[in-house]
C-alpha cells in the first residue's frame, strides 16, 4: 500500500523548489502542513483506494452515490482544512504556499487519485472565482468552496468540441435581474455529481446570442447545483442535471458525468441559473486560470501514481526470489530477491529517478507561481514567464513519466501485475488519464514551442538554460574527489547543449514561418527538455544535501539519470532536428 513519501517531498520543497531559507514561512509549517497530510492519507485515504477502484460511482435517478465510506472520508478532509491550503485568507483560506499546496495534492493522489480529484477541480474553480469573479458573487460562493462544504467543476468540453473550445454550443441568455439561463450539454465533467457535498459550483463555458465567433465568443458562468439565497441558504433546484456517468479504463471512484443545463426538469422556467465571471466574451481567459492551477495539479497526480508505482514494485521485488542473481552465495536450492537482478534493479532505477525528477519539476514551476505572486515589476514578470515556460512541461513530463513508470511496476510484478491483485494494474489504469486531460500532453507541446519559446522575445528559455548550465558546471566542485558522481557533468553538459540547440533551432524554425518544422518536433522537444531538467535538478538537490542522511543515495541516483536515461536526448535532438521531412514523407503510409 502507498506510504507517503515526506522525506523526499520535504526534501525537494526545501532544497529544489527554494523553501529551505524562505522568509515568507516558517521552516516548521512546512514540516508539520507535510507530516500531517501524510498522516492523513495513509490513515484514510489510501486505504480506501482499493475499495472505491472496485466499488465505483454509480448513477440513479439522476443521483451519483460514491464508494462506501467516501463522503465520511471527504468530510473529514474537509473539516480538517486541507480544501483552504494555498487559498487566500480573507476568503477563510490558510494563505500558504502554492508548493505547498501541490506537495499536498501529490499526497491526496498518491492515496487515491479518483479521490483528489474533487478538490483538485475545487481548488482551480475557487482560484478562477477569486482572480475573476465579482465581490457579491465571491462573498456568496467562496467561502465554502475554500472551506470544502461545496466542491467546483469546470466545464468545457461537449460532444462536439474537445480541445477546440471555439465550437462549443452551450448558450446563455441574458435576464433583466442580470443572471443569465444556460442551455447546453457538457460531457466528461469530473465530479460534476456526487454525494460529497450539499451544493456543487459549476463554472461552465457557453456562448451569447450576439457572441463574436470562435473562442472570441465565449463567456464563463457560475451555476450552481442549488440556488443560493441571499441569506446563504439553499433554496431551489437549478434547472440542470447528471444524465449519465461514464464507464472508463481507470478512476472508476471518480465520477465522469455528462451534464444538461436548462431542459425545464426542475422548474417552471426552462434554463439553469448562471452568474457571470468576469465580462461577456472574455471567459476563456478567466477559465484559463483555473486550467492553469489544473494543469500543475495534473503533474502532481503524474509524480503520485509514478510514486505509488515505484513504491509497489520495490516491496515486491524484495519479497520475490527467482533464479540466482550474479555473485550470489545461495545454498543449492535458494534463489535470489529479484531487487539483486541487474535488469530488475535497472527497471527499479529507472522507476525512481524519473519519480524524483517528476516532483522537481513540477515544485519548481510551483515555486514560480509563487514568486510570480509575491513579487512586482520587472521580477513579476520574469517569474511569469518563468511559470508559464515550465507549466506545459510539468504537465506533460510528470503524466508520462506516471503511466511509463506505471507500466515498469506491472513488468516488475511478472505476471502477478497483471492480475488485480496487486494493485499494480490499477495504477496503470488510472494513470493512463492523466496525460489527456486538461489539454492534452501534444497541446502542451504546442503550447510549449509556439507560444512559450518566445517569452521575453525568446531569452527566456536562454536564462533557465544557462542556469541549468550553471547546475551542470558545479557538479565537480561538488564531487570532493571521491569519484562518485562519475560522468555526471559531462553527460548533463552534452544534453543541456541538445537542449540549447534544438531550443534555437526551433525558435528559427517559427521565425522563419516553418510551423509544420517546428511542430513536428514539438513533443521530442518537450521530452528532450523534461529529461535535461530532471537531470539537472536532482543532481543540484543531490549537490547541496550536504547533511542530508541521503546524500550517497541522491548522488546515486542522479549519476544513475545521468548516465543512463539522459542518452536518449540525443535521439530526441535528432528527430526534432532532421525528422520533420520524412514525417511529412510518411503521410502517405497513413492512406
Amino acid at each position: 500500500m502507498y506510504t507517503s513519501p515526506v522525506d523526499d517531498i520535504l526534501f525537494t520543497l526545501k532544497h529544489i523548489a527554494g523553501l529551505d531559507g524562505d522568509a515568507s514561512i516558517d521552516a516548521d509549517i512546512v514540516e508539520a502542513v507535510v507530516w500531517e497530510a501524510g498522516r492523513f492519507c495513509d490513515a484514510t485515504i489510501a486505504p480506501a483506494a482499493a475499495r472505491g477502484d472496485k466499488e465505483g460511482s454509480r448513477l440513479a435517478n439522476g443521483e451519483v452515490r460514491s464508494p462506501t465510506g467516501w463522503p465520511e472520508i471527504y468530510r473529514a478532509w474537509a473539516a480538517a482544512g486541507w480544501n483552504g491550503l494555498a487559498a487566500p485568507m480573507e476568503a477563510g483560506g490558510q494563505g500558504l504556499p502554492h508548493r505547498l499546496q501541490i506537495a499536498a495534492m501529490e499526497i491526496w493522489n498518491g492515496g487515491s487519485m479518483a479521490f483528489a480529484l474533487a478538490p483538485m477541480l475545487t481548488a482551480g474553480a475557487a482560484e478562477a472565482l477569486a482572480a475573476h469573479g465579482s465581490d457579491a458573487l465571491k462573498a456568496r460562493f467562496l467561502p465554502k468552496m475554500v472551506s470544502g462544504e461545496w466542491t467546483g467543476t469546470m466545464n468545457l468540453t461537449e460532444p462536439h468540441a474537445g480541445s477546440d473550445l471555439g465550437t462549443l454550443r452551450t448558450r446563455a441568455e441574458r435576464r433583466d435581474d442580470g443572471t443569465y439561463r444556460i442551455f447546453g450539454q457538457k460531457i466528461y465533467i469530473t465530479w460534476g455529481e456526487h454525494d460529497f457535498t450539499d451544493n456543487i459550483v459549476h463554472l461552465v463555458l457557453a456562448r451569447l446570442a450576439d457572441a463574436p465567433e470562435g473562442t472570441r465568443g465565449i463567456s464563463l458562468f457560475l451555476v450552481p447545483k442549488f440556488i443560493v439565497n441571499e441569506d446563504e441558504t439553499l433554496g431551489a433546484r437549478n434547472d440542470l442535471f447528471c444524465h449519465s456517468i461514464e464507464e472508463k479504463l481507470g478512476i472508476h471512484a471518480s465520477p465522469t458525468c455528462t451534464m444538461i443545463y436548462g431542459d425545464g426538469r426542475f422548474g417552471a422556467e426552462a434554463g439553469a441559473v448562471g452568474y457571470l465571471i468576469g465580462e461577456e466574451n472574455r471567459g476563456l481567459a478567466c477559465m484559463f486560470t483555473m486550467m492553469n492551477n489544473a494543469r500543475l495539479a495534473v503533474g502532481a497526480q503524474g509524480v503520485a501514481m509514478a510514486e505509488a508505482a515505484t513504491q509497489g514494485a520495490l516491496a515486491y521485488a524484495r519479497e520475490r526470489r527467482q533464479g540466482k542473481a550474479p555473485g550470489a552465495d545461495l545454498g543449492a536450492t535458494a534463489a535470489s530477491p529479484i531487487i539483486d537482478h541487474p535488469d530488475i534493479a535497472r527497471t527499479l532505477l529507472t522507476m525512481k529517478a524519473l519519480t524524483q525528477g517528476s516532483r522537481a519539476i513540477t515544485y519548481l514551476c510551483a515555486e514560480a507561481v509563487d514568486r510570480a505572486h509575491e513579487a512586482e515589476g520587472d521580477e513579476k514578470r520574469h517569474w511569469q514567464d518563468r511559470a508559464a515556460l515550465l507549466t506545459p512541461i510539468a504537465k506533460s513530463f510528470p503524466t508520462d513519466v506516471g503511466v511509463e513508470v506505471a507500466s515498469l511496476g506491472i513488468q516488475v510484478h511478472g505476471g502477478m501485475g497483471f492480475v488485480e491483485e496487486t494493485g499494480a494494474a490499477r495504477l496503470l489504469r488510472d494513470a493512463r488519464i492523466a496525460p489527456i486531460y486538461e489539454g492534452t500532453n501534444g497541446i502542451q507541446a504546442i503550447d510549449l514551442v509556439t507560444r512559450k519559446l518566445p517569452l521575453g522575445d525568446g531569452a527566456h528559455v536562454h536564462g533557465l538554460i544557462a542556469e541549468l548550465s550553471a547546475i551542470a558546471k558545479a557538479v565537480p566542485a561538488a564531487d570532493g574527489g571521491t569519484g562518485a558522481w562519475g560522468e555526471t557533468a559531462a553527460r548533463l553538459d552534452k544534453a543541456i547543449g541538445e537542449l540549447e540547440t534544438t531550443t534555437q533551432w526551433l525558435q528559427s524554425a517559427l521565425a522563419g514561418g516553418h510551423l509544420a518544422q517546428a511542430l513536428a518536433g514539438a513533443t521530442a522537444y518537450q521530452r528532450l527538455f523534461g529529461l535535461v531538467l530532471s537531470g539537472a535538478l536532482l543532481a543540484k538537490g543531490a549537490a547541496v544535501a550536504v547533511d542530508d542522511g541521503r546524500r550517497p543515495q541522491r548522488i546515486a541516483l542522479a549519476r544513475f539519470l545521468s548516465e543512463n536515461l539522459l542518452g536518449e536526448t540525443a535521439a530526441l535532438a535528432d528527430a526534432i532536428l532532421h525528422g520533420a521531412d520524412s514525417l511529412e514523407a510518411a503521410r502517405i503510409a497513413l492512406n
